[in-house]
């Protein structure tokens, strides 16, 4: 007689949670070490640029800054679930820019109802990362292959569908509201959508079976595939996931801006990637926390907005910036090599 295999769920999928034995303690207090010293770096950067400059803490700019880290941050948040799982989305900047193009398209040009326009949008984001999940889980494609690609096919639609002009929201009325309104007296929309979107984005990766899985995945593929997860379903769902936060995050820039402009979004995925690893999340997976992510996305805002403030050439900038990254990610291996001695 034929027995039934009985498969186990590993114990990374039961509970998600830091063990406190001696490992899971010691990689517990290394997390929360990252937090406190990507904490520490924000604190730091506020007081100097502070001292650089008599603008650095007006209204004005303090705005500025929260809604530049309004787009960061969202994007931030969904590469967030795809980094734990071992995998990178270069894809994010492009993809947001032709979410914001086809919300355009579907706003002026078809004249859809705002709500129809924005979801639109969203949904445009959530096809690209479905398409890059299929090629990743599907097609076994190297994820920075996969998404090198969708970043060019994006950037490339965008230009084509806009006919390399802005697309104008000046005529749909309420559209601006999204980003630029106050529900909240003094905070900008966009700054709601990202704290709302901060939660949403913890609870799933906290309380939920994808954030169980996740972090299975981004911990050990291959265990989690043996204890009869069919990690394929999973990484195309957390790559579709990732893709609506990006969906999100074109809609937010172009209420922003008011437009939609075409040749936007080449760079954002570096910075939404280096505020992601900053905040704690390791490059090789199984480790990352929203709230990392959030104090990542900070991070990267105030020194761009500094650096600017500071009349300091985006030449420079670009360099300040790619150190930045190039630390970050030193950091994390540096911090791996520990853990694995």
């Amino acid at each position: 007689m034929n027995a039934t295999p009985v498969t186990e769920t590993p114990a990374e999928i039961k509970n998600p949670e830091p063990q406190r034995g001696s490992g899971g303690a010691l990689s517990f207090l290394r997390a929360q070490l990252q937090q406190s010293l990507a904490f520490a770096t924000l604190v730091v950067l506020l007081i100097f640029f502070s001292f650089a400059s008599n603008n650095f803490f007006t209204w004005s700019n303090i705005s500025g800054i929260l809604l530049s880290t309004a787009v960061i941050g969202i994007l931030a948040l969904g590469t967030t679930f795809v980094i734990i799982t071992g995998g990178i989305d270069l894809s994010i900047g492009t993809g947001m820019t032709l979410a914001a193009v086809m919300t355009g398209i579907f706003l002026v040009n078809l004249q859809l109802p705002l709500l129809v326009g924005v979801l639109g949008g969203i949904a445009t984001g959530a096809l690209m990362g479905f398409v890059n999940g299929v090629n990743i889980a599907i097609l076994k494609l190297p994820p920075f292959i996969a998404t090198l690609a969708m970043m060019l096919i994006a950037q490339g639609l965008a230009l084509v569908i806009s006919g390399v002009r802005p697309i104008y929201f000046s005529g749909v009325e309420g559209f601006k509201n999204i980003a630029l309104g106050t529900l909240i007296p003094g905070l900008p929309n966009a700054v709601l959508i990202l704290f709302l979107l901060a939660i949403v984005a913890y609870l799933m990766l906290s309380k939920t079976i994808l954030g169980r899985y996740t972090f299975a995945i981004g911990s050990n593929e291959e265990a989690s595939r043996l204890s009869g997860v069919n990690t394929r379903k999973w990484k195309i769902l957390i790559y579709t996931v990732a893709g609506i936060f990006t969906g999100i995050a074109g809609v937010v820039i172009a209420a922003r801006l008011d437009s939609a402009q075409p040749q936007l979004g080449v760079g954002y995925e570096l910075q939404a990637i280096a505020a992601v690893i900053i905040g704690g999340t390791s490059l090789l997976g199984g480790r990352g926390s929203i709230m990392g992510t959030l104090i990542g996305a900070l991070i990267m805002s105030v020194l761009i907005n500094g650096l600017r403030i500071m009349s300091i050439q985006t030449e420079w900038q670009n360099v300040v910036v790619g150190i930045v990254i190039l630390v970050a990610v030193f950091t994390d291996s540096l911090r791996q090599r520990r853990s694995a001695s």
